[in-house]
């Protein structure tokens, strides 16, 4: 843990055991608390078979609490929350309930489960939107990493790798930097779809379902499929793994892409940003621990150089 980051409330953590034991039950002696998750902007506590999240600072929980009942809706797309509403506060901070899903092992990439990923985005990308459903927010988290990139770079000084990257996020169009509304036609997007956004419910085999709530909204689809696409684009997922996932996508009906032929005039806008914002984030951190970037992280600016060369 960073010296900057608070250690976890302790709040938090009488609410998750308040939250598994509602019948004020003792705990066993296996019963304990384990954090998942504790960054600025996320901190996430296990206890027993639920999980507690305390979401970021100045979150809308009106949208929030919007976002929930699109989850609670589709049980067989999301792990469903509980209660399907912010259910406690720390520091402000709304705070919601899950049941304890199985995470991806990162130790066995070669079980990346990336035609259930598909076939979920394909399902909810197909489902009707609520009419007061909040916008997805994933452009608008592609411009929160160039700003904190920027803040960086005011911090510690120009870099080689800045460049590249600010180039290519002033080459995307206005709706990808979050300046101008998304065009249509408009679905439901997850908003930060990634390996680490699925888990097995019920664990420890039970099927695939996705989770964090935070982006979801009504957006443009091929937002979702924009994160695999732009690691197909960078060399950093194998050919035979994209088309798996875009077969699987296709046949379950996702309407992002055409149901055949070229993919790329659809995904390239949001490809690209993902590119950018991914490389922004990656610069970011590297600038903030004062060390070289890795090879990862330079194909995401080298790639950045390649959309929009000087």
């Amino acid at each position: 843990m960073t010296a900057d980051i608070p250690p976890v409330p302790p709040q938090l953590t009488a609410q998750v055991r308040a939250a598994a034991h509602p019948d004020a039950a003792p705990c066993h002696s296996t019963c304990g608390t384990t954090t998942l998750a504790h960054r600025p902007d996320t901190t996430v506590l296990r206890h027993a078979d639920t999980v507690a999240k305390a979401h970021a600072p100045g979150t809308d929980s009106t949208a929030l609490t919007l976002r929930l009942a699109t989850a609670a809706r589709l049980p067989e797309v999301f792990l469903p929350p509980l209660p399907p509403v912010p259910a406690a506060f720390v520091d402000d901070r709304p705070v919601t309930f899950w049941p304890y899903g199985v995470p991806l092992d990162p130790d066995v990439p070669d079980a990346a489960p990336w035609e259930a990923a598909a076939t979920l985005l394909a399902l909810l990308h197909r489902t009707p939107p609520a009419p007061a459903a909040p916008p997805m927010r994933g452009p608008a988290k592609a411009a929160l990493a160039m700003a904190r990139l920027r803040e960086a770079l005011a911090g510690a000084g120009a870099h080689p790798a800045a460049p590249p990257v600010l180039r290519a996020w002033s080459a995307l169009p206005a709706w990808a930097r979050a300046e101008a509304p998304m065009p249509g036609p408009r679905t439901l997007c997850h908003g930060d779809l990634h390996l680490g956004q699925l888990v097995r419910h019920p664990a420890p085999d039970g099927p695939w379902r996705l989770i964090d709530v935070d982006d979801l909204g009504v957006g443009v689809p091929a937002w979702d499929l924009a994160r695999p696409a732009s690691w197909y684009a960078c060399g950093l997922l194998p050919p035979d793994e994209w088309a798996r996932f875009l077969a699987a996508y296709r046949a379950a009906g996702g309407p992002a892409v055409p149901e055949d032929g070229d993919p790329w005039p659809a995904l390239d806008v949001p490809a690209r940003a993902l590119t950018v914002q991914t490389g922004a984030r990656y610069l970011a951190k590297a600038l903030a621990a004062d060390r070289p970037l890795d090879e990862v992280e330079q194909s995401l600016i080298d790639a950045c150089a390649r959309m929009a060369p000087e």
